[in-house]
């Protein structure tokens, strides 16, 4: 196998899959194959389990993920793509948030060997609950399946440092189940804008994830 850096920090391609640097070598998360070259381990990212992968495989060009990066986590689940970010930011911190306590206690399992991933149980619709925790992030990512995930998304920007970036998760079905998924998307996109973010990038995540897209965002800067 041979790996290349691709234009994304963190991310490494043999020319097919992609590939994250594990921080915890010899442990796969959810059963992803792991690979050596030279000193290091890279673990395959799967872009059929994680959205943010198949977001890279469909040509996004957003990419504020660096080793030092901040970040809030909204729906970390079981922590499939937590734990490539985990991977990515290694020098930074994560904090996930999630719901379900089945799901948690994966999180907390997958927590317990990266220091920089800190797991919460909580709802995202209700920020007040986990504000004492988190501290101002450099990124806010979002995969909620609830059905005002805009609205969601929306009370959680105030931890995103001016001049951040949003990563908005939409599950057309999860929203509305008889609109056309493009539609519901062009909705949300207006709904952002209108709040005052910068929509910087909307990409279909079809055929890795069905009715699915990543809306992606900047929080404007008031000083310029």
């Amino acid at each position: 196998m041979a790996l290349r850096k691709t234009d994304h920090a963190g991310v490494f391609t043999d020319g097919s899959w992609l590939y994250t640097r594990n921080l915890v070598p010899g442990v796969s998360v959810y059963g992803e194959g792991l690979s050596r070259e030279g000193d290091a381990e890279y673990r395959r990212w799967d872009a059929n389990r994680s959205k943010l992968a198949a977001y890279l495989k469909r040509g996004g060009r957003i990419w504020p993920f660096e080793a030092t990066t901040s970040l809030l986590y909204l729906g970390a689940g079981s922590g499939t793509t937590v734990s490539h970010l985990s991977d990515i930011c290694s020098r930074g911190s994560i904090m996930a948030i999630e719901v379900s306590p089945r799901s948690f206690r994966d999180l907390v399992t997958v927590a317990e060997r990266r220091t920089n991933l800190l797991p919460l149980l909580g709802d995202a619709s209700q920020p007040s609950t986990y504000r004492q925790h988190v501290e101002p992030v450099d990124v806010l990512y979002q995969d909620v399946a609830q059905r005002d995930q805009e609205g969601i998304f929306l009370k959680n920007v105030d931890f995103l440092r001016p001049g951040g970036t949003g990563f908005l998760i939409v599950k057309s079905r999860s929203t509305d189940v008889a609109a056309k998924p493009a539609d519901v998307y062009a909705r949300i996109e207006r709904a952002l804008s209108d709040w005052g973010l910068q929509v910087i990038d909307v990409r279909t995540l079809d055929p890795f994830e069905t009715d699915h897209a990543a809306v992606v965002v900047r929080k404007r800067n008031p000083h310029g």
